[in-house]
């Protein structure tokens, strides 16, 4: 996420409008806009990975997959995120034109640049999603995958994945080998 120079409130009803006419997209938090920063080839190639696992493991199930520019709207009146993935199975999603408010899973695949950000403030305003179940932080420097599950308590505990382990989204009700997600990717570390 990149701060704009010349910061000024925006009512929520105003940045829904403004943003779909930028040529970037803009995360809304407290009154603001603040433009996305490009991922890289890298970054993209793993969540490209995930996506067409998860899209393989729901067809034909209530759970629907979204990417790229699907935003999430914490509440109606924002503020309002573009995960990288995440994946849904609420009838009032499946009816959503701008964003969608019930997700079950959302995935951030991290960079050096948001890595701080999608594990602090980001995290603690999807937290504030009753339907979200789970949270995946996925490296994109090192095979290492971190989910963090909402338990029947209703705190948030942390299980580490690494190489060779094989990841469980409970959520979907999904495993799949950790190397599925770094298939044809090369690491720079």
């Amino acid at each position: 996420m990149i701060t704009s120079p010349d910061k000024h409130y925006m009512a929520p009803a105003a940045y829904l409008e403004w943003e779909p006419q930028q040529e970037l997209r803009y995360e809304y938090v407290d009154g603001e806009a603040y433009a996305m920063t490009g991922s890289t080839i890298l970054h993209n190639a793993i969540a490209v990975n995930l996506i067409a696992a998860l899209r393989s493991h729901v067809r034909g199930s209530a759970f629907r997959v979204l990417a790229l520019d699907a935003k999430i709207g914490i509440t109606g009146q924002g503020s309002f995120f573009y995960p990288d993935v995440l994946v849904t199975c609420d009838e009032r999603d499946r009816r959503a034109i701008q964003f969608v408010q019930f997700p079950c899973l959302i995935v951030e695949v991290l960079s050096q640049t948001t890595e701080a950000y999608d594990r602090g403030a980001k995290f603690s305003q999807y937290r504030r999603l009753a339907s979200l179940r789970e949270y995946v932080l996925i490296n994109s420097d090192q095979i290492s995958v971190e989910i963090f599950r909402l338990n029947e308590r209703g705190k948030w505990e942390l299980t580490p994945y690494a190489i060779n382990d094989t990841i469980q989204l409970t959520s979907i009700d999904f495993q799949f080998p950790i190397d599925l997600l770094y298939e044809e990717v090369e690491l720079l570390s």
